[in-house]
């Protein structure tokens, strides 16, 4: 398994014993029979749409308020494509992102070995982008790249009028506005608007069908018809056209209409966890409280021995806590995401507050707990 740089693997991300999940992709729901009954559940007696991929493009269309909408296989073809386009109609090569992107983390700096693009990293990597932080960026930029939520600082969102600034910098500076809205499904609670208002703001519009509507896999670019045609041809030219796409789009239809409604649920219960932890005070929480329904959990214990705690919790309570431990600068301290979804919503907070209590006590060397 690829790890993100500061990240350690182990047994908490094996899939054998696990009975139940805190992760969001934890492998209890994403079993290729668990997937396949749900779409059968939730799709019409009469079968799937004529054309589920025409039928998905529509809806987001209607939704995110755009003339045109287009499936790809994978975000990270979709971003890299919208970029391109971007850069290629401005004449410039550069776009600025929080250094956290995913384009810069996880692609493999796809940007610039396809694409030729240049990445101009904003802002400090543990903070939240402001608008204060563009104010460095003295070279022309074909794009700024605004990710909501920003997942690697803890799923944290800037406030409607910090949005609108960082927007009318770029614009004011003759770049386009992409939106990395993998997960605008959980961002949308917090702003309380309609996903096509916050949609709007942006020349170019990313949504993950997999992230929190907990589909198969692929993604939506979305954007003007002309933006979108153009896609089309980058997605070819990438090997992106799909002819046996339906699945993905079948999948995502369902997570549309079973899994999206329920954001607020799912950022509701964050908060409620947040606050058993808070109150528990074995574990930090960031932010406090949850804007989304993904926070992270900073543990005072170190990497090595929070993994052999969890394989512990695994084995005997067959509950998966995380699938990824980040490191952390200092020694004796580590962190993992949550994101809340369907597997999250079978755990009360003080029992996850009684889970990762035992979690540091296992990991310290203190348990069995001292009543």
């Amino acid at each position: 398994m690829k790890q993100l740089p500061g990240t350690v693997p182990g047994g908490a991300g094996d899939t054998a014993g696990i009975r139940r999940s805190l992760s969001l992709h934890g492998p209890l729901r994403r079993t290729p029979h668990r997937l396949l009954r749900a779409m059968l559940d939730a799709l019409p007696e009469d079968g799937l749409p004529e054309d589920p991929v025409a039928e998905l493009e529509r809806r987001m269309c209607a939704l995110l308020g755009t003339e045109a909408a287009l499936l790809f296989p994978t975000g990270t073809m979709a971003q890299q494509v919208a970029l391109r386009i971007h850069a290629d109609r401005r004449g410039r090569r550069a776009f600025a992102a929080h250094p956290q992107t995913h384009l810069e983390v996880w692609e493999e700096q796809g940007y610039a070995v396809v694409h030729g693009l240049r990445f101009r990293p904003v802002g400090d990597r543990h903070r939240l982008l402001e608008t204060a932080d563009l104010a460095g960026v003295a070279e022309p930029l074909a794009a700024l790249l605004l990710e909501l939520p920003q997942r690697d600082v803890g799923g944290r969102l800037p406030a409607w009028d910090d949005l609108l600034a960082q927007v009318s910098w770029a614009r004011g500076h003759g770049a386009a506005v992409h939106l990395d809205g993998a997960r605008l499904w959980e961002a949308q609670p917090f702003y309380g608007r309609p996903h096509a208002e916050i949609a709007a703001l942006f020349d170019t519009v990313y949504v993950s069908l997999y992230k929190g509507l907990e589909g198969i896999r692929g993604a939506i670019l979305a954007s003007d018809a002309r933006t979108v045609g153009e896609a089309a041809v980058w997605r070819q030219r990438l090997g992106g056209a799909l002819d046996d796409a339906w699945p993905l789009a079948a999948a995502a239809l369902v997570g549309l209409d079973t899994v999206a409604p329920r954001m607020s649920a799912f950022r509701d219960h964050a908060v409620a966890i947040a606050a058993a932890l808070r109150e528990d005070g074995a574990v930090h929480v960031v932010p406090d409280p949850p804007q989304t329904p993904l926070f992270h959990v900073h543990v005072p214990a170190g990497p090595e021995a929070t993994e052999a705690a969890a394989r512990e919790i695994l084995r005997e309570h067959g509950v998966q806590l995380y699938l990824r431990l980040r490191t952390a600068p200092h020694d004796g301290q580590c962190s993992f995401e949550v994101c809340v979804g369907e597997n999250a919503m079978e755990f009360t907070p003080d029992e996850v507050a009684a889970l990762l209590r035992e979690l540091v006590h296992r990991a310290r060397g203190t348990y069995p707990l001292q009543l």
